[in-house]
């Protein structure tokens, strides 16, 4: 044996033994035989093949059988499924094997791992979803699936330096839109963050780096306030005899860079950087809940409390099981400083998930958080159930299910029910039953009567009116938020689809029959474009509803002739609108016909110039110029669009049809112009527009292409569309405008 595999023996060894050693100090059932086992098949079927960083293959099941059992807390059946999870997929295993070798459980959670292609979508789908979808229809019966998915995914990110850059955003983008969100969920706090951050690292490196020396630039500093905040709060609960802890918890690098981004700030205008976390023990201890507004009383008095920052989530945990008190105190230097009240055994829920001791691990969990559990797996079932017609919106129904703040609501008979902030009287109609929500026409929330489109608060008593006579309509998707909701308003209306649709098809068979006409490909794409739709399914329902009612025009031309040249001034239809870079020439790509696409390799960047910029979109959406973070999709006609990568439409890409997305990176050394819009926001004084307009013509000599500028109440309110070469650009106008006394806040659009 060589010394290379000699080396790579013992670190598989000592993996392995690290794995052993976890194991046997946690509360399970000590199973190690099934364990040894399940690692020598693994070992075994995975020999001689290794990952792209070179490593051994076996090394990642074993890195997954130990996030699960180590950071999630699973058992001994899950780390036989964790260290077998790619075997059935990479190797001539087949699931019988396994469940004939170990079982049908470990065969089933295996079974629900492996990815899968082709089926619930069509044969056009995203591989990715129907993997997930697969992931979450075997969850539904086993969560251990999901949970070793999530260790799965966590070590994937952990060594993700070793893909390329595609295959980097893909993955990241995946994990960003729906694995982060179902850690949050299921209560993985701390694997949700570490998910976020390492996404984050990949898809904007530059800026991730940044917000991390910041970070450290004053990570003193706060441990500093930390140290002066809590010093009289442990010196009154040494008093008490109280077993406790006190941690200081820092904002991670993606929740910093997130709230910059919504609340459009800076990092120096973050405030809430710092929190503080006191954890008691449990032992000793009668009433959690008592002990905990013992604790905030001993925190209140020493600090002011701020009257609109309290929120207790002792009596009403939240649905992934998170229990504690939160509240705001200022310290004696006027700041505001967040203080989260919990016990040991609430601290274990909020960082490990009360998943994994559901069911699955000794000892009692308490029955809110059970009860949550199943609720929330309920509502995953019943998305399962009713399928949607193509990926996305299958993926974007799952994911209004997952992060989302809580209120609870009373029915008349005094059940609390916990919806998502910002529901409405029709959320919670459907909520309540399928029925209730497809009749809804109001309610009488604390007795008082309101329209289907109130947003519920926390403490609500709703009772739901309906009426046999009302009926679902399109309007209501934009009134519901919850998957629930919107999913079986979706299903409906698709029912009434397919019948207008059937209708139409009938009513055109009948209007084409009369000129001895068939229903073509080549008619039908006539008729889309000469009433300016997209689709046959458009035009079926079109003259199905009464819409569009068939005549004249439609039979001429029909009647035309020379085919294309008779109905290529309707082609304008087909082309999709794409705010693009100005060319040379001044042209946009959506000035002419949609851009014809330059050979690639998926496996390099994208370089975007002068030369190469002809031949992408750009996201009318997100409006990327140098200087964004971006990445390229092509889709079924080889046509590739350039996206920011935060953008929202590149994040539903990422996670549905990741395969199709691009590396990508600029060149253009401010040779070109890029349409971009600023928004700003000031108090109203003779004079400002001058300013602002000398500034940007003057100083800058951009070219304005649009001005709108609103004024209320002493405050104006404007947009300006520039034509400015990169982000740099961008940057050093916003930085100037601010400059002008009356002007408060310059952003970026």
């Amino acid at each position: 044996m060589s010394n290379r595999e000699t080396e790579e023996e013992k670190l598989v060894n000592d993996a392995y033994q690290h794995l052993i050693d976890t194991y046997l100090h946690s509360r399970h059932r000590k199973h190690v035989e099934i364990i040894d086992k399940a690692f020598n098949f693994a070992r075994q079927a995975h020999k001689g093949v290794r990952r792209l960083s070179g490593e051994p293959y076996i090394m990642h099941p074993i890195a997954v059988a130990q996030i699960a059992c180590e950071e999630i807390g699973l058992g001994s059946t899950s780390i036989c499924a964790a260290l077998l999870h790619d075997v059935v997929e990479d190797t001539d295993y087949t699931v019988e094997d396994i469940s004939n070798i170990f079982g049908p459980k470990i065969a089933e959670i295996v079974d629900g791992l492996t990815k899968i292609s082709g089926g619930i979508f069509g044969e056009k789908a995203s591989v990715q979803a129907e993997s997930f979808k697969k992931l979450l229809l075997t969850m539904s019966d086993d969560i251990r699936v999901l949970l070793i998915k999530i260790s799965d995914r966590l070590h994937n990110m952990r060594t993700l330096g070793s893909q390329i850059p595609s295959k980097q955003y893909k993955i990241a983008g995946e994990t960003l839109y729906l694995y982060a969100p179902l850690a949050n969920r299921l209560g993985l706090n701390k694997i949700k963050e570490e998910l976020e951050d390492l996404s984050f690292s990949y898809e904007h490196p530059e800026e991730y780096r940044a917000l991390c020396d910041k970070i450290q630039g004053i990570t003193q500093h706060l441990h500093d306030i930390f140290q002066e905040f809590t010093a009289p709060i442990r010196a009154r609960l040494d008093a008490t005899g109280l077993k406790y802890e006190i941690k200081a918890r820092i904002k991670t690098p993606y929740s910093i860079w997130s709230k910059m981004q919504n609340k459009h700030v800076s990092f120096e205008e973050i405030y809430d950087l710092l929190a503080v976390r006191i954890i008691f023990e449990n032992e000793g201890v009668k009433d959690e809940v008592a002990e905990c507004f013992q604790i905030y009383g001993i925190a209140s008095s020493i600090y002011k409390p701020h009257p609109e920052r309290f929120r207790d989530w002792l009596s009403h945990p939240k649905s992934n099981g998170y229990q504690a008190l939160h509240t705001t105190l200022m310290d004696k230097k006027g700041q505001w400083v967040e203080v989260q009240i919990r016990s040991r055994r609430m601290d274990d829920i909020a960082e490990q998930g009360f998943a994994a001791h559901w069911k699955y691990k000794e000892g009692n969990t308490n029955e809110g958080s059970e009860n949550e559990l199943d609720k929330w797996l309920r509502t995953i079932k019943e998305i399962l159930d009713d399928p949607q017609p193509n990926a996305i919106d299958f993926l974007d129904a799952i994911k209004l299910n997952l992060y989302a703040s809580e209120i609870f609501v009373v029915t008349p008979k005094g059940e609390f029910k916990t919806m998502p902030a910002g529901a409405t009287t029709l959320d919670f109609a459907f909520n309540i039953h399928t029925f209730l929500g497809t009749h809804c026409i109001g309610a009488k929330v604390n007795h008082k009567l309101v329209g289907i489109n109130y947003k519920l608060e926390s403490g609500d008593q709703v009772e739901i009116l309906t009426s046999k006579t009302t009926k679902v309509t399109r309007e209501w998707m934009d009134i519901a938020t919850t998957a629930k909701a919107k999913g079986k308003i979706q299903a409906i209306l698709r029912r009434e689809d397919r019948e207008m649709q059937k209708r139409g098809e009938e009513q055109l068979t009948t209007f084409l029959a009369q000129f001895e006409l068939a229903p073509t490909s080549i008619n039908i794409e006539r008729l889309c474009a000469l009433h300016g739709l997209a689709s046959r399914e458009e035009l079926f329902s079109a003259i199905g509803s009464g819409k569009i009612t068939l005549g004249n025009d439609d039979r001429n031309i029909l009647k035309m002739k020379g085919g294309k040249k008779g109905w290529s001034r309707y082609l304008t239809f087909f082309i999709p609108h794409h705010d693009g870079p100005s060319s040379p020439t001044g042209q946009t790509a959506a000035d002419g016909p949609v851009p014809t696409v330059l050979k690639i390799d998926r496996k390099k960047p994208l370089i975007l110039n002068e030369e190469t910029i002809g031949h992408y979109l750009i996201c009318d959406q997100c409006h990327p110029i140098p200087g964004d973070d971006v990445l390229g999709y092509f889709d079924d006609q080889n046509r590739i669009t350039i996206h920011k990568r935060q953008c929202p439409v590149a994040s539903k890409l990422k996670a549905s049809d990741g395969n199709h997305i691009l590396a990508a990176t600029w060149d253009t050394h401010k040779r070109l112009f890029f349409p971009a819009t600023i928004r700003i926001q000031g108090i109203d004084h003779v004079g400002v527009l001058h300013q602002m307009t000398a500034i940007l013509s003057q100083q800058f000599n951009v070219n304005m292409r649009q001005l709108n500028i609103q004024s209320e109440g002493g405050i104006f309110r404007g947009e300006i569309q520039l034509e400015v070469h990169d982000v740099e650009d961008i940057q050093v106008i916003c930085r100037d405008l601010k400059k002008i006394d009356e002007i408060e806040e310059v952003t970026r659009f």
